[in-house]
């Protein structure tokens, strides 16, 4: 009898034990999920500063056609991309768009000096900045998920209930490109 409930006991621990790193990853994965919503959120102000940016620099620089249909083009493809791969890739064509943008302002010295522009440009680089902070933290929640995961013993089961490896905000080839913010000089 003694040794059925030395069973039971190690069972009960065992079930115990399962529920808590299930509850544990499930904690994490959400943490992911939220990081990334917060990237999301930040992006989405990017996207929305991006037409008045165009419009402000298409009345100095018209004949710039092709930067500006480029922004235009970049900033459309990143508003429909899903996941932190597609999201990534749209945002860094977008990111290098923009420095093209922002660039065109030393071509145009009336540009250079209008408020409006200068305001914008100073929002796109505080959002940058803001961006780049939100993408860190996404990708400290994405380390500790796929910590949690391989760690023993939950990834004896992990796999199990679903739990799968996720990808960070990479970057890519154009990564020392991204990690500082647009240089916006007046």
């Amino acid at each position: 009898m003694s040794t059925s409930w030395i069973v039971i006991g190690v069972i009960v621990l065992l079930v115990l034990f399962a529920f808590s790193a299930y509850n544990r990853l499930v904690a994490l994965s959400q943490r992911v999920n939220q990081a990334f919503a917060d990237i999301d959120v930040q992006l989405k102000q990017r996207h929305d500063l991006i037409p008045n940016l165009v419009e402000t620099v298409k009345g100095y620089a018209s004949h710039e056609r092709g930067t500006l249909e480029d922004v235009i083009k970049a900033r459309n493809s990143a508003m429909s991309a899903q996941g932190p791969a597609q999201v990534s890739a749209a945002e860094n064509q977008l990111s290098g768009a923009l420095g093209r943008l922002i660039a065109l302002s030393e071509a145009y010295p009336d540009l250079k000096a209008n408020a409006n522009f200068q305001q914008l440009a100073s929002e796109l680089s505080d959002l940058e900045n803001k961006i780049a902070a939100s993408r860190r933290f996404f990708n400290n929640a994405v380390q500790e998920y796929n910590t949690g995961i391989q760690q023993m013993p939950a990834a004896l089961f992990a796999g199990t209930f679903g739990f799968t490896r996720k990808d960070f905000f990479d970057l890519g080839t154009s990564r020392a490109e991204v990690e500082t913010a647009p240089s916006v000089k007046f």
